[in-house]
């Protein structure tokens, strides 16, 4: 099934991203809807934030937030539970780091949810932190990579 990743750039996409990310991580993982949405969460924030559709309908999000001019973090990628398992993840992880780099970032870093930490070592991410920290009460290890 063909994907195509979208740059948002309207409220409406905005908005699309953040209902998959309340559906994932608020109602599925239990973060507290605080702790989710923050002042990048807009338009004229200083990230990126991109859409993959499918048969025009909006299956997975991801945020890219500016560290410094080349370096980036991704954060906030969530897949819509029915479209795991097909490979939609690495699709929108690789269009990330895509867009990472059209925006002239050379490296990434994530916190990774230590049950994917496998999936993003698979993308090229290593592992940096030296222990697991909690983050939202589930645990992630800081990773990167070279874009």
């Amino acid at each position: 099934m063909t994907s195509e990743l979208l740059e948002v750039k309207t409220q409406e996409q905005l908005e699309a991203c953040i209902a998959i990310r309340l559906e994932v991580f608020v109602e599925e993982q239990q973060v507290p809807v605080e702790e989710e949405c923050d002042e990048y969460d807009k338009l004229e924030a200083p990230a990126y934030h991109v859409l993959l559709q499918q048969k025009g309908e909006y299956i997975a999000t991801g945020r890219i937030k500016l560290l410094d001019e080349l370096t980036a973090k991704m954060q906030r990628i969530a897949v819509r539970k029915s479209y795991r398992g097909q490979g939609i993840g690495r699709v929108l992880v690789l269009g990330m780091e895509q867009t990472a780099r059209v925006h002239g970032v050379e490296r990434s870093v994530l916190d990774a949810q230590c049950q994917a930490e496998g999936f993003y070592q698979s993308l090229g991410y290593v592992t940096i932190s030296e222990e697991p920290f909690y983050d939202a009460g589930i645990l992630h290890v800081r990773m990167e990579k070279k874009l």
